[in-house]
């Protein structure tokens, strides 16, 4: 491939550095909000509302990434763009200058709102600014430049939080969004959405969106009060009012694996949730469990990282080589590899150091060839759907999902520690949902390929 056609050719230069930026700039300051939490809730003296640091986040960012993307569709995405920028950046100066709590949890709605936006517009301008034969490469840069932070944005952050402020963090992050800004901002004011029909007006999506983020709040305080009698009560209810916006919001077909684009975003969200999910749980076996230091547990799970950047390149040569024919193979190869990771690690009592790293490099390898190849597959439908809807679809799988399931698996090892039994029994159990989670996924893989996709990557 000539340079002309590369996504760092001078064509696609300042866009593709622009949302590696972007994107690099929200897994950062997620993966450093994580570090530091404690000592932000210890100063403001707030440890009571310490989970809303992260929950107000998830659920501003469900409206963020859904409304934003009809707006995409209508309007363009420029407009949406900024306003998305001016939203995380507004969140992240209210954050540095907090005093209390609830005015940090505030501000981590605002990055929520922002960051869901933000994410879904650069899904939309890979989707209109790069053929097809050049989205596998920048999702894999895109997927490299969010990987990138888990495996020195919390060592950063704990040093800046230590030598500094937890303050300089927020602040920190600030001239990398304006740099995101200047390079990217010039070519989404030239892009278009093609005119797509819609499936709803503006104000009912909005509305949709907000009842799935009421629902999803409702279901993860729920998960966190089990197996206590309103954890119940409060589970049932999120999930009712969860129901029917997904149904709404998602492709037709989406919660049943319908064959094309519903079953790409059912394995793309399942498969990422459980990689997600198990890389958390896999941190507390080996630190809780096995009593590995922090600090080793971290490069553990950044094993991971490494073999996933690796095989970003590895899929995007492949997919040059074959123009995208090999898409669908990959992507089973992918989710196979991920449930082989998976399941290296459920017996936790025999997981060494040795085992956690095979496993994670495996599972590694698989999110590598699974997650920039579905995103690209979906981008065939953009026609149909639109370019914004895709991509808010495409955010919503890789940042909705995971929340539900890391909460699951939550509730798992309380309800396990509730009844009496081991915190290794309730991680095993946590893992073994994954697993779980995988083998449906890999079921959804096989359903990705129908005739009107085949047809776009032919032509």
């Amino acid at each position: 491939m000539s340079r002309a056609q590369s996504i760092f050719g001078p064509k696609y230069l300042a866009l593709s550095i622009g949302i590696i930026l972007a994107v690099m700039a929200v897994g950062f300051e997620g993966l450093a909000v994580t570090t530091v939490a404690p000592s932000i809730a210890n100063e403001l003296d707030g440890i009571s509302l310490y989970g809303w640091v992260f929950s107000a986040y998830l659920l501003a960012q469900i409206i963020g990434t859904l409304v934003v993307g009809r707006q995409i569709d209508r309007n363009g995405p420029a407009l949406a763009f900024t306003a998305a920028l001016l939203l995380f950046a507004t969140g992240l100066i209210v954050a540095a200058l907090s005093s209390h709590m609830y005015v940090l949890i505030g501000s981590r709605a605002l990055q929520g709102l922002g960051a869901g936006a933000m994410m879904t517009c650069v899904y939309t301008a890979i989707s209109l600014s790069y053929p097809d034969e050049l989205r596998t490469k920048i999702l894999g840069a895109f997927g490299t430049a969010y990987v990138l932070p888990s495996m020195i944005g919390p060592y950063v952050a704990g040093v800046i939080a230590q030598q500094l402020s937890w303050r300089f963090i927020f602040w920190g992050v600030l001239p990398f969004l304006l740099l995101a800004a200047l390079l990217s901002l010039p070519v989404f004011r030239k892009l278009k959405s093609p005119d797509t029909n819609g499936d709803g007006t503006g104000v009912g999506i909005t509305w949709l969106a907000i009842l799935l983020a009421i629902g999803t709040g409702l279901f993860l305080s729920g998960l966190g009060l089990l197996p206590k009698p309103m954890g119940i009560i409060l589970v049932v209810l999120g999930l009712l009012l969860m129901v029917q916006p997904l149904r709404k919001l998602l492709p037709s077909g989406t919660l049943a694996l319908r064959k094309g684009l519903p079953s790409v975003l059912a394995s793309r969200g399942l498969f990422f949730a459980a990689y997600v999910s198990t890389q958390n749980f896999l941190v507390l076996a080996l630190t809780e469990i096995k009593g590995v230091a922090p600090d080793i547990a971290g490069l553990i799970v950044a094993s991971a990282a490494l073999s996933w950047c690796a095989a970003t390149y590895v899929q995007s040569y492949w997919d040059t080589h074959d123009k995208g024919q090999g898409r669908y193979k990959r992507i089973s190869i992918g989710v196979l590899l991920i449930a082989i990771g998976i399941a290296m690690l459920i017996w936790v009592p025999v997981v060494n150091i040795v085992i956690a790293v095979i496993g994670q490099m495996i599972t590694g390898i698989g999110i590598g060839l699974a997650h920039p190849t579905s995103g690209a597959v979906a981008f065939t439908s953009s026609d149909e759907e639109g370019a914004g809807k895709i991509s808010a679809n495409l955010q919503f799988s890789d940042s909705f999902t995971p929340g539900i399931v890391i909460g699951i698996g939550g509730a798992i090892i309380a309800i396990s520690q509730a009844t009496g039994l081991s915190m290794e029994i309730g991680i095993i159990g946590a893992i073994a949902f994954h697993l779980v989670l995988i083998l449906v996924s890999l079921f959804a893989s096989f359903r990705i390929k129908n005739s009107q996709t085949i047809s776009k990557l032919e032509i």
